[in-house]
């Protein structure tokens, strides 16, 4: 049996291969294409499928959320804005009214002044003018008195006592006026 499968081996050409090796060949590859094509592509087709859908969705939804975002940040940019404009104007309002009030302040610290300086004047004027009487009244006394005792005679009558003090006041003035002028 060794020279027949001997002769067999050197019969057949190695590079021609056996008829019954192809046929078992395709039968096998030709189930496992069957297997493949029923039962693993179509898991891989719905693996596939569901990838593709999520992956999908999730850029649907990343969009969606991007142009909610978009938004929010638009409104809030407003409002800051919004709220930058608001704060200005008040900031100018209180410029204003602080300016308003500096001047009112200052009006009336000056109308309060003139006030006091007007009054102080007018109590000078009077306590001047009260003095000059009571001056007048001490320097009345006195120069009849002295005048009394240089003339011998009594001053009593008040028309001539009168007359005397107006005259030596005036004596008394012209001399303050020359010793000025001097």
């Amino acid at each position: 049996m060794e020279t027949t499968i001997r002769a067999a081996e050197e019969a057949h050409n190695p590079l021609i291969p056996i008829l019954s090796e192809i046929v078992l060949a395709l039968i096998v590859f030709a189930i496992l294409f069957f297997a493949i094509k029923k039962f693993v592509v179509p898991n891989f087709e719905k693996t596939f499928a569901e990838r593709t859908q999520a992956i999908e969705g999730g850029l649907s939804a990343a969009e969606t959320k991007q142009a909610e975002a978009d938004a929010k940040l638009a409104q809030l940019e407003k409002q800051l804005a919004d709220a930058r404009h608001e704060a200005a104007r008040i900031r100018e309002e209180a410029r204003e009214q602080g300016a308003q009030i500096v001047a009112e302040m200052r009006e009336q610290a000056q109308t309060e002044a003139t006030r006091i300086v007007e009054h102080g004047k007018t109590q000078i004027e009077a306590e001047r003018q009260q003095a000059v009487t009571s001056l007048r009244a001490e320097v009345g006394a006195l120069a009849t008195g002295l005048a009394g005792r240089i003339v011998g005679e009594s001053l009593d009558d008040e028309a001539r006592q009168s007359r005397v003090v107006e005259r030596f006041l005036a004596d008394l003035e012209a001399d303050s006026q020359t010793s000025g002028v001097n």
